[in-house]
């Protein structure tokens, strides 16, 4: 297995610890068509690859992704992730992989088979290869994982090591996705200019400020281009803010480290899916988490800049259709203990909330949650 390359992996000695940031994959190839030229470059990683994808995913792979895999000579494995990345999923993949002998671990799919095939890589010391299918996160770069129950709830994340050895991003492949994957990546990119720019707290610090610049650049992108990406999917603009979702968002985490990743935002996301009946995909509920976040900067702060730009962010959502409040999430109807549980796990004492710079009652939250665009819009059942 080869080491980390230089660009994966940055220490920096502080007056206080040593701080390690994994920051890019090894090599990321990009580009229309490029699965059909990247089996070599696999096969320089390992030669009996396992295959990690969801079940509609395995058979489109099947039919597309062996050809390809055969020119190299790659002697390839199969499996399903099943519903999610969670436990009873992680077992089953490291008992089919020890049974293929297999040498390096192969994510396609959206962000829980990515997540789920560099975990599983990281847990047995194999490298690992990303094929996003969509654009709706920035899994196919980061060294970080969601593992999840059976039925879909967060439960807590796992730091790796390093971020996959190999990134391959086809937008010919990318294009296939619903397009609506792509709006929730832009919601979950976007997250980072206002996530990062709360959390970054020791401003002093060369490569924060260079990521949560990069999170301001990332913003500025999406605001300017998305729009007009959306109406003409393949074009060159529809590739730059594909490229902003999966691979500037990762590199501002990969910069940034912890102090710049998640707070509010994700925190509520990781609170809703406790919720039964959440259908809405990861960035759709994280850019309603980017709502809850400034409407909690204007209630507790004062913070008037946090009410333009969630009129801002508004009218942007309103423009490429992401959600703006429950009742876009299908969660209109949530009952009262519903929101309410919700909410216990977002305050959980390891949740990303408590990055914010004050502190947040469960009365405040549960308002911010029901008043995203205007002071009590939903009903909440008793």
């Amino acid at each position: 297995m080869p080491n980390p390359s230089a660009t994966q992996t940055l220490s920096t000695q502080t007056s206080s610890s040593l701080v390690t940031l994994t920051v890019s994959p090894g090599k990321v190839i990009r580009g229309a068509g490029v699965l059909h030229s990247a089996a070599g470059e696999i096969a320089h990683l390992g030669t009996r690859p396992l295959i990690v994808a969801g079940t509609r995913t395995l058979s489109i792979s099947q039919e597309n992704l062996q050809p390809i895999f055969a020119t190299a000579q790659l002697q390839t494995a199969a499996a399903s992730y099943g519903t999610d990345c969670c436990e009873d999923s992680l077992q089953a993949l490291r008992k089919a992989a020890k049974e293929h002998q297999a040498d390096v671990i192969i994510g396609v799919g959206g962000g829980k088979a990515l997540d789920t095939a560099k975990l599983i890589g990281h847990q047995l010391k194999l490298p690992v290869v990303t094929i996003p299918t969509s654009a709706a996160t920035c899994a196919a770069w980061t060294a970080l994982s969601n593992v999840y129950s059976e039925t879909g709830a967060f439960l807590y994340d796992v730091g790796l090591l390093r971020c996959p050895d190999l990134l391959i991003l086809d937008y010919d492949l990318i294009q296939t996705a619903p397009q609506g994957t792509l709006v929730a990546g832009i919601g979950d990119a976007i997250a980072k200019w206002y996530e990062a720019s709360v959390s970054s707290g020791h401003l002093q610090d060369t490569l924060i400020i260079a990521a949560v610049q990069q999170a301001r650049v990332l913003r500025d992108i999406l605001f300017q281009k998305s729009a007009a990406a959306l109406q003409s999917p393949g074009s060159e603009v529809w590739q730059e803010v594909v490229d902003a979702t999966v691979l500037l968002a990762g590199v501002i985490g990969g910069l940034g480290g912890a102090q710049c990743r998640t707070v509010a935002a994700h925190a509520v996301h990781n609170g809703l899916t406790h919720i039964s009946g959440h259908g809405s995909i990861h960035g759709e509920k994280v850019a309603y988490g980017i709502l809850v976040q400034l409407r909690l900067e204007e209630m507790l702060q004062g913070n008037q800049l946090a009410d333009a730009a969630r009129q801002q962010l508004l009218k942007f959502y309103a423009e490429i259709g992401l959600p703006q409040k429950l009742a876009d999430l299908g969660l209109g109807n949530i009952s009262l203990s519903e929101l309410q549980t919700a909410a216990e796990i977002t305050l959980a004492p390891n949740s990303d909330i408590h990055r914010l710079p004050f502190p947040v009652a469960l009365e405040q939250l549960m308002a911010a949650m029901v008043s995203t665009t205007a002071p009590h819009q939903l009903k909440i059942k008793n």
